[in-house]
């Protein structure tokens, strides 16, 4: 059976150099996001090039995607938030886009790496800190004082809320990266029953049988998972970022 941790293996492609002595090379990893803002590039660009009133298959697409960030944006953090729409719908567009290319056989899910899925929660959790002091002073510490609150269990409860925020970036990447591999390794694993199984000649490829519909329900199962873990992980930007807009409880 095939080891289900190799498909996760990142390889360089070309080395680019080196600095201090550590290796600058571009990676599959790097192929497959950039492989991933092209097509994004290409459904945009593609639906926008051409627009009319009754839209196509592109700008359908290109359109409902607009419109469900737009909605869930608004619905987290009101109509102010929608000033953070660019880099919310680039989450989006990036992590769903990465997360279905990395169902397809033979490719590489970038989302697979905790080192990608930190990048990225660490970006929005920077982005709530500056931007909520920027606009908000020292009233964006009204974040970690609930109001009404007794003072002898404040000191408890700014405790628990500074390290509920603090621990953010760990649970916004975590499940993502968890999921991810959790779903592909899961799915490399029956694979690797259906293959060992029909080399057993006519008993074997009964049964494979089993195996080999579960793998199908899996896969089916993995779709819903890529684009669920997309939107969460947009859902929980959006409401972190009310908390940099509306400081406070």
């Amino acid at each position: 059976m095939a080891d289900p941790i190799h498909q996760f293996e990142i390889k360089n492609i070309v080395t680019l150099g080196h600095i201090g002595g550590q290796e600058i090379a571009f990676t599959n990893s790097a192929l497959y996001m950039l492989i991933a803002v092209g097509v994004i590039a290409l459904l945009m660009l593609g639906a926008t090039a051409s627009r009319s009133l009754v839209p196509g298959r592109l700008q359908s697409i290109a359109e409902l995607s607009y419109e469900f960030v737009a909605d869930t944006l608004r619905s987290s953090a009101g109509n102010e938030g929608m000033k953070f729409f660019p880099l919310v719908f680039t989450l989006f567009m990036f992590i769903l886009t990465v997360n279905m290319i990395g169902l397809i056989p033979g490719t590489f899910t970038v989302t697979s790496h905790i080192i990608v899925t930190a990048m990225l929660a660490l970006l929005v959790f920077f982005t709530v800190i500056f931007y909520g002091i920027y606009k908000n002073g020292f009233k964006f510490l009204k974040l970690f004082v609930p109001s009404g609150i007794p003072i002898y269990i404040l000191p408890l409860i700014v405790f628990i809320e500074v390290l509920s925020f603090l621990s953010r970036p760990i649970s916004h990447s975590v499940r993502l990266f968890a999921n991810m591999l959790a779903g592909h390794i899961t799915l490399k694993v029956f694979a690797g029953f259906v293959t060992m199984l029909g080399g057993m000649g006519f008993l074997g490829w009964l049964g494979a049988t089993l195996p080999l519909g579960l793998t199908v329900g899996l896969t089916a199962l993995e779709f819903l998972v890529a684009f669920l873990q997309a939107y969460v992980f947009t859902i929980l930007t959006c409401i972190y970022l009310n908390d940099a807009l509306h400081p406070g409880h």
